[in-house]
């Protein structure tokens, strides 16, 4: 009978999957829960902001349901499109909760330009941080 050969490189190559497979099953589960709570989630989120004078607005119900609108989008993102979104603050923080660095750069980025906003204030990490206080309970 042959000897069976496990070379350490497919054991690894094994674990590697197996990690990848389950943070994508984490990453799922998020997004699910972002998209479920939404409501509740952008309203904390804009109060976050305004009370740690992040953000200034002159519609707080229209930025709450611009939150609440991307909260929802973010599950039906494409993988490339998330992270071109996620590309220029994805070193911000070491381990980053995926949601809360995607709604920074919608902050950051797209937020500014909106109608009903008159100035964000503070630097990314602020914002990040910010963020991350409401959206936390989505990490396993």
């Amino acid at each position: 009978m042959a000897k069976i050969h496990i070379s350490p490189n497919r054991a690894t190559d094994k674990t590697i999957r197996d990690i990848d497979r389950r943070r994508e099953q984490e990453r799922k589960k998020m997004f699910t829960h972002a998209k479920e709570n939404a409501e509740t989630l952008s309203v904390k989120l804009l109060q976050r902001l305004l009370d740690r004078e992040l953000i200034e607005t002159t519609s707080i119900k229209n930025i709450q349901e611009t939150f609440e609108n991307q909260l929802k989008k973010i599950g039906s993102l494409e993988e490339f499109e998330l992270q071109m979104k996620l590309a220029p603050i994805r070193t911000l923080v070491p381990d980053p909760n995926v949601i809360s660095l995607y709604m920074t750069q919608f902050i950051v980025e797209d937020l500014i330009n909106h109608s009903d906003i008159q100035d964000i204030f503070g630097e990314d990490l602020d914002i990040y941080r910010a963020v991350d206080s409401v959206l936390k309970i989505f990490r396993p």
